[in-house]
């Protein structure tokens, strides 16, 4: 069934537990997740960054959508760091039920006034909005983008930027990145940070850059507010070496059929994984909803 991410996190953040974010731009990925979610009885989240959307085009939105109303799980439609209030309006008529605004770039004042913007927009047709403090990191592997230096979260700030902006969920610094991390880059989550934040604001937490982090990390997270975790990169590795390795068994073969199940597959078992570590396995069973 299709949520916002206002319901699909605030039980999530009440137990305790972290639904993933999974970025999508292609119906195979999207197949995978939602099977997987399916066996684990978990919720989960199709993530479309606006370079996948303009890869694969809007029509896809409708694709997911249909593929999320007949998931026997919740399942959100987020746009993943919109950048503009024309990609928060674009994915709101497109029928995403959740938008990231990322202004996160921008000196504090205007990432408030942009995020403010975002909200009063969404909020008046009943979307939720994820906003962003501080900046998360980039390892070069991630079209995501992200900076070259992490600033980190400053938990007085949070609180009065939850409560000027009035969002529903809040992305935090605290010392991850976007992409795989180099062989001498050693990541490392900042959980002294992440208590002090949480105890400063009472929404949900997203933690961005979840891949390649430890995964005693990750699961010490979830006990601090992080409620959401946005996965990319391990998924779509999994998935990719595989069908390389598919397609130099088979060079001879073209047929999609033929060519990726076992990438689905291979993909399956990382998200298997992913929702055991965050915690959303068997939690299906919390949510009685309304579809969107």
């Amino acid at each position: 069934m299709l949520i916002t991410m206002k319901e699909l996190l605030a039980v999530a953040y009440k137990e305790k537990f972290a639904v993933g974010s999974y970025n999508v731009s292609n119906s195979e990925l999207v197949r995978a997740i939602l099977t997987t979610a399916e066996k684990k009885k978990s919720p989960a989240i199709l993530q479309i960054h606006p370079n996948e959307i303009n890869l694969v085009g809007d029509d896809f939105i409708a694709y997911c959508r249909e593929a999320a109303h007949r998931a026997k799980v919740p399942v959100v439609i987020h746009l993943d760091h919109g950048g503009s209030i024309e990609d928060i309006s674009r994915a709101i008529k497109n029928g995403y039920t959740s938008v990231m605004m990322d202004a996160s770039h921008l000196p504090y004042e205007e990432n408030v006034a942009l995020t403010k913007e975002a909200v009063q927009y969404a909020h008046s047709v009943g979307i939720s909005v994820e906003g962003e403090l501080g900046t998360i990191g980039n390892t070069g592997g991630s079209s995501e983008g992200g900076a070259e230096k992490i600033l980190y979260t400053d938990p007085d700030q949070a609180k009065d930027f939850v409560e000027r902006t009035n969002i529903d969920t809040l992305a935090v610094a605290i010392g991850t990145s976007h992409g795989f991390y180099p062989k001498d880059m050693k990541p490392k989550i900042q959980i002294d940070r992440l208590q002090k934040i949480n105890e400063k604001v009472s929404i949900p937490l997203v933690l961005h850059g979840g891949s390649d982090n430890p995964d005693q990390d990750i699961r010490e997270s979830t006990k601090y507010g992080i409620a959401k975790i946005n996965l990319s990169s391990d998924m779509k590795r999994a998935f990719f070496n595989q069908l390389r390795d598919t397609l130099s068994q088979k060079p001879e073969d073209f047929e999609p059929d033929v060519l990726f199940p076992e990438a689905n597959e291979a993909a399956c078992k990382i998200l298997e994984q992913k929702m055991d570590l965050f915690g959303s396995t068997d939690k299906a069973k919390l949510y009685q909803l309304s579809v969107f």
